[in-house]
């Protein structure tokens, strides 16, 4: 093979997808710029959904060649804080045209935007809890009792009693359960910790409700991002943590059945995340969680990931951008969803979502 030839077609690509917007910095990271006449939004939060906003905004590009969206994957508590905008620490390329998150912001959070704040529910996807046992060639079931005892550090070893109950017949080894979590502030540990306090008393004593950052009981591992998480995992037998389910999936990791509230061990897929999105009723303020779902084949830890948008921009032109950029997403970017493990939006969903996006404008 002539590795030459490979390496100019992959810098080709890469120049291709980032155009004329993007510049070394003596620092070696990429500063992006907007393209004559054009414009630049920026954007910053949750790893969720970045493989997803990354191909949206690649596909929007090549449609609008005047158009560069940057998104930065920091999480969904740094996305919050930077479109807050009130931090003294931020620089001027911190600032964001909009950010992401998987748990939607609070009331008192969006008090503190003096643009006022729109919230839409621009996808949805699967948290799975991903483990590395190379030589256990059965499914893994986790009963919500034997979940949430792993997470309070309550359970420590893969051989204990109560794991091996949920599983009869499995041959577990003695090895140390591995936990890895979040290191940054995040949407995903929202989540998973909204549903914890739901189905567990000695959580809730602990630790409260859902939460973006916890200081984790036991044996725990730290990473950053859910790319980060995933990577660990797949580094670390006797590992288990939490991720998306899409990048668990593309790295090949084996994925928990978890119990639901109708005592079912359930298997993350696309097919069983949208048995939970079914019942979504989505109110005014588009910002709905799903603690402990019902239903038969509803997968227990399912959530929202929201774009969040100002209602009012300084510049029209920039308002006007943002609107036929999230529109798009909401239509047409829905198609890709599925192929990248997130779950496509119900057409109540995307209209309730559009008609958000429709009343964004100028100040």
């Amino acid at each position: 093979m002539n590795v030459r030839p490979a390496l100019l077609t992959l810098l080709f690509s890469a120049l291709l997808v980032c155009g004329a917007s993007c510049q070394r910095s003596g620092s070696e990271k990429l500063k992006v710029e907007a393209p004559p006449g054009g414009v630049l939004l920026r954007g910053a939060g949750a790893t969720f959904p970045a493989p997803l906003y990354q191909k949206w905004f690649t596909k929007y590009r090549q449609a609008h060649p005047d158009v560069v969206v940057a998104y930065d994957e920091v999480g969904s508590g740094e996305g919050i804080k930077r479109f807050i905008g009130k931090s003294k620490e931020l620089s001027e390329d911190e600032l964001v045209d909009f950010a992401a998150s998987d748990a939607a912001m609070s009331d008192a959070e969006i008090a503190e935007v003096d643009r006022g704040v729109q919230l839409l529910p621009a996808t949805a996807g699967v948290v799975v809890l991903a483990y590395n046992l190379p030589d256990l060639q059965s499914d893994l079931k986790l009963s919500q009792e034997v979940f949430a005892g792993i997470l309070l550090g309550k359970i420590t070893q893969w051989n204990d009693p109560r794991i091996v109950k949920d599983n009869p017949g499995v041959a577990f080894p003695k090895l140390t359960i591995a936990f890895v979590a979040r290191q940054d502030s995040s949407g995903t540990t929202f989540a998973l910790t909204t549903h914890l306090s739901a189905v567990s008393e000695q959580w809730r004593a602990q630790f409260g409700g859902g939460a973006k950052y916890v200081n984790w009981p036991g044996n725990v591992m730290r990473a950053n991002g859910n790319e980060g998480v995933a990577g660990r995992i797949k580094q670390s037998i006797g590992s288990l943590g939490y991720v998306h389910y899409g990048f668990a999936k593309r790295l090949g990791l084996k994925m928990a059945l978890l119990q639901n509230k109708a005592g079912h061990f359930v298997r993350p897929t696309e097919r069983s995340g949208a048995a939970t999105l079914a019942s979504a009723r989505l109110p005014n303020n588009l910002r709905l969680y799903f603690p402990d779902p019902e239903g038969e084949e509803s997968y227990p830890i399912v959530t929202f990931s929201w774009v969040l948008l100002y209602r009012n921009y300084a510049d029209a032109k920039t308002a006007a951008v943002v609107k036929d950029l999230f529109r798009w997403c909401l239509t047409e970017g829905q198609q890709f969803s599925g192929e990248l493990g997130y779950l496509r939006l119900a057409p109540n969903v995307v209209s309730a979502a559009t008609a958000a996006v429709d009343a964004i404008g100028p100040q």
